[in-house]
């Protein structure tokens, strides 16, 4: 027997996106779930098996699923102290952000299939914390929702590529994100490749579907904004990191990704970094 979980429901205070935290036990749930909203779920402490209608997996910290609506499934405890973090989100946030960023389609909550799973190492995992928290702080309204999935989104999808991606483009990819790679723009990660601009910006745009500028800055931007939030470095430094000299051109990029200047985004998403309890 499965059962259905409404937003309505979870956001009824008019919110956009619900933060809830949950040790789970070690019994096994009597049904499965679904539910007509998005939903996030990632383990911050301990092994949690995860039922689905056709078997389960094993999930342990750091990984992340994202699960349509319409997914069923459960959860259960594997030992102590098994700790994870679930978002119910509006299905509108989905939606507005698959419509605005088409490079998203395919991927993670936009994928063809309504299960996807990924993974964060310790260091993204404890931004990925940070992000939380600033998020209950929030009024959890769109903006808030998207200040939170937008990076996170951006940054899994940089390593997932089209699997008929060929293999020289894809180790391209993967060493853009390097800021030894990133600060030097387009033209770095066109050097990786051995093979000429034109054919690398007609390839990224089959395959990904951005021009190799469009990627790097997406990589620049996600960079910065973790920046931001997290360390003290000036604006005018994390803009020269990202190899943007030019404080103009840094602001409309970043403004154009985030909807807020630098400063703005500082002021608003910075806090001391909590680790959630």
């Amino acid at each position: 027997m499965t059962f259905t979980l409404l937003h309505r429901d979870i956001l009824s205070d008019g919110s956009q996106i619900h933060l809830a935290r949950a040790t789970l036990t070690n019994a096994r749930p009597k049904s499965l779930h679904d539910h007509d909203f998005y939903e996030l779920i990632w383990v911050q402490n301990g092994k949690v098996r995860h039922h689905l209608p056709d078997g389960g997996n094993t999930l342990t910290e750091g990984d992340l699923i994202f699960l349509q609506p319409g997914q069923a499934h459960a959860l259960q405890g594997r030992g102590a102290d098994a700790l994870v973090v679930s978002l119910c989100i509006h299905p509108a946030i989905i939606d507005g952000l698959g419509q605005r960023h088409p490079q998203l389609q395919g991927h993670l909550f936009w994928s063809q299939t309504r299960y996807t799973r990924t993974r964060r190492d310790i260091r993204q995992l404890a931004a990925l914390n940070h992000a939380a928290v600033l998020l209950e702080r929030s009024a959890r309204n769109t903006l808030e929702a998207e200040a939170f999935l937008l990076p996170l989104c951006a940054d899994l999808t940089q390593d997932n590529l089209p699997n008929d991606t060929p293999a020289w483009l894809a180790d391209a990819c993967s060493s853009a994100q390097d800021p030894q790679v990133f600060r030097y723009g387009a033209a770095g990660m066109v050097a990786l490749t051995g093979k000429a601009h034109a054919h690398v910006s007609r390839s990224m745009r089959k395959y990904l579907g951005l021009t190799p500028s469009d990627y790097i800055n997406q990589i620049r931007m996600a960079h910065a904004a973790r920046v931001l939030i997290t360390d003290a470095e000036s604006i005018a430094q994390i803009a020269a990191d990202c190899g943007i000299p030019n404080m103009s051109h840094f602001h409309k990029l970043f403004r154009d990704a985030y909807g807020l200047t630098p400063l703005q985004y500082r002021q608003k998403y910075q806090r001391q970094v909590i680790q959630p309890t």
